[in-house]
């Protein structure tokens, strides 16, 4: 059974910073890339940013690149999304996400992140 868990969200000033977690299980988890996605109240979830199955490659949306940053343990089999010079729109439920798994994508129930003063 494929299992998705993120933590450590939370209350963060802005320009502070907060590191997500997702632990996975049920799957080998360095056989495949991951992501991390995000959705803000009255909005569209949006894909925030990718990593390839090595950790190697990564990828970000315009939004967060420069402030964010994707990685791994793959003998910990855990996904990490770092955030940085956070702002108020970064204010989101950010899900981690572990697509084309035996050909489903798997979602996280995610955690809160609220960036306010």
């Amino acid at each position: 059974q494929v299992q998705l868990v993120e933590s450590g969200g939370g209350l963060v000033q802005p320009g502070g910073s907060l590191r997500l977690s997702c632990a996975a299980s049920g799957f080998t988890f360095s056989s495949y890339a991951m992501k991390w996605y995000r959705q803000a109240p009255g909005k569209e979830r949006e894909w925030v940013a990718a990593i390839s199955s090595s950790g190697r490659s990564t990828t970000y949306a315009d939004s967060v690149k420069g402030r964010f940053t994707i990685s791994r343990d793959n003998a910990k089999i855990t996904l990490y999304l770092q955030m940085d010079n956070v702002k108020p729109e970064d204010t989101a439920v950010y899900y981690c996400s572990a697509p084309g798994v035996r050909m489903k994508d798997y979602w996280g129930q995610g955690t809160q992140v609220t960036v306010s003063s």
